[in-house]
């Protein structure tokens, strides 16, 4: 009698484990020769099943937090202008960037000392500087954020500088932070009398940590009640749906409602200290977010092409090649005859060459995948700059079953 038990598919959330034929080798490595007792024979079957099942890896599945933002938790741009001051001689020729000594000048004001009105300094340790930072939510009065500090004039390097007390606007005009201190820069530039410089990174931006200290707070509408929108950083139909899915399986039916693509309509509790503990409740549950779609990015200014994994190609045949024309000027001297009455001239002599160099052809079966077309393309030696064209060429052909994206 045959002890082997029929045993139906796995599911496809285990798929991504043992292939089903390879399970099935192995329960049949493991079946006795002779028949086992009719007690002790489906006991170890099922220990053996559950052995063999409990091998099989799961599905990779995401936290919600990892694939979702909550709508009105955002961070605001801030922006500033300043004065970067203790330079060593690297700071704005003021005849050429006359705002910062109009800079200087206002602000010496305010301390009680008047420039004559004839005078015009000429600085060259102080450079007129635009300050950024970003206002992270729930940010509040007396936190510190950090500041990105970049020179608008022609100042060689704010290496070293002081950055002099300056204010951050929104975009609504009101100032929510005051920038201050001293500004870390990564790069380093030298130059010599001879004109001979040597630049390293850049340096005439830096960033000051906890460099900013935060006057005012951003209202937010997560405190107020209402249902919350849980933004996709992707928009996908499928992942929107498996969220809503998953939060209605741990907390209700009705709970949250896929509303499009990128958005998911979640009901909450409305007082807010509950709200939170709710919130970071939903946002570690697992959920196993949908396929990428199968796409091409192509970077036309640096030669960079990306393939998705989903790509395919139907059944083609490429042949790619490339004709070099190389043209050269060789002048040539015409001399008169002697006692001639003609004058000695240049006479231009062009020589044009065409040659093409070997082409390569190579043919793609149907439904290829993405390590067979890249190793394709490696076999012949296509450049970047060759292998979108081939991507261009197979996409007009309809064999490239991909999103071809030129940025």
């Amino acid at each position: 009698m045959n002890t082997t038990p029929r045993i139906s598919a796995p599911s496809p959330a285990c798929r991504g484990g043992l292939g089903w034929g390879a399970l099935r080798r192995k329960i049949k490595s493991f079946t006795p020769s002779q028949p086992p007792p009719a007690g002790r024979g489906r006991g170890a079957i099922a220990a053996l099943l559950v052995l063999l099942l409990g091998a099989i890896a799961p599905a990779h599945a995401d936290k919600i937090r990892d694939l979702v933002q909550v709508a009105g938790v955002r961070s605001n741009q801030l922006i500033g202008y300043g004065l970067v001051v203790g330079l060593d001689g690297s700071g704005d020729q003021t005849t050429q960037a006359p705002f910062t000594t109009q800079s200087l000048e206002n602000m010496l004001q305010q301390f009680g000392i008047t420039v004559p009105a004839n005078a015009r300094p000429q600085l060259k340790n102080a450079a007129a500087v635009m300050v950024t930072a970003d206002l992270p939510p729930f940010a509040k009065p007396g936190q510190t954020i950090d500041v990105t500090v970049a020179s608008i004039g022609n100042a060689k390097s704010i290496r070293g500088g002081q950055l002099l007390m300056a204010p951050l606007r929104g975009a609504d005009g009101n100032v929510y932070a005051v920038a201050q201190g001293s500004v870390v820069v990564g790069g380093i530039s030298a130059q010599g009398k001879s004109g001979s410089s040597v630049q390293v990174n850049i340096s005439a931006s830096g960033r000051i940590p906890n460099g900013a200290s935060v006057e005012r707070i951003v209202p937010s509408s997560f405190a107020g009640g209402g249902d919350l929108m849980l933004n996709l950083n992707t928009a996908d139909f499928t992942t929107a749906t498996r969220i809503a899915t998953a939060v209605n399986r741990a907390y209700g039916a009705g709970t949250a409602q896929p509303l499009d693509g990128g958005s998911v309509s979640v009901r909450g509790p409305q007082d807010p200290a509950q709200k939170v503990a709710w919130l970071g409740a939903i946002e570690n549950l697992d959920v196993q977010p949908g396929d990428a779609p199968a796409r091409i990015v192509v970077n036309s200014r640096t030669g960079t092409v990306v393939i998705g994994s989903d790509v395919r190609v139907s059944a083609a045949a490429v042949a790619h090649g490339a004709i070099q024309v190389t043209i050269s000027e060789q002048p040539q001297v015409s001399q008169p005859a002697p006692f001639g009455r003609g004058q000695t001239a240049v006479v231009p002599s062009s020589s044009v060459q065409v040659s093409e160099e070997g082409a390569h052809m190579f043919k793609f079966g149907p439904g290829v995948s993405l390590d067979t077309i890249v190793r394709a393309v490696n076999q012949v030696g296509a450049t970047p700059s060759d292998l979108i064209s081939i991507l261009q060429a197979l996409k007009q052909a309809g064999a490239l079953h991909a999103d071809l994206v030129v940025i």
